[in-house]
């Protein structure tokens, strides 16, 4: 017998807001039969084909210490730095910059709350490297 994982769960301040935030990075949806509202303590956005949702519930004190456990990214097209550029202008915040000269690397970003995450090379920027 194993577990199988429903859902990430993320606390936060504001859910609604959350949800939004990692829908546009993501590209997840909400339920259209029940969608998310500012207000609500409880937010969920689902991936294009439902495998993956992610939980936004709202608690009442913001994140105080380094996460345990975050998700890295990769761009689906385009590159690293060019998911970069996006993901700022949608709200993270640039942490760390660990990207080295090589090309190799990553940087750690934060969401509007503080959640760290990674953005790292895609599929295609590996492959060329691997291939230099």
């Amino acid at each position: 017998m194993t577990a199988l994982i429903s859902h990430t769960t993320f606390d936060s301040i504001d859910a609604y807001a959350q949800s939004v935030f990692w829908g546009q990075v993501l590209g997840f949806h909400q339920d259209p039969d029940d969608p998310n509202l500012p207000g609500e303590q409880e937010c969920m956005i689902f991936s294009p084909d439902g495998a993956q949702r992610l939980l936004f519930i709202e608690v009442p004190n913001a994140k105080q210490l380094k996460n345990r456990v975050h998700l890295d990214l990769k761009p689906d097209s385009g590159t690293r730095d060019e998911e970069l550029v996006r993901l700022l202008a949608l709200g993270a915040r640039e942490v760390e910059d660990l990207r080295s000269p090589d090309g190799t690397g990553w940087v750690v970003l934060a969401d509007p709350e503080g959640n760290e995450f990674c953005i790292l090379r895609s599929d295609a920027e590996r492959e060329y490297w691997r291939c230099s």
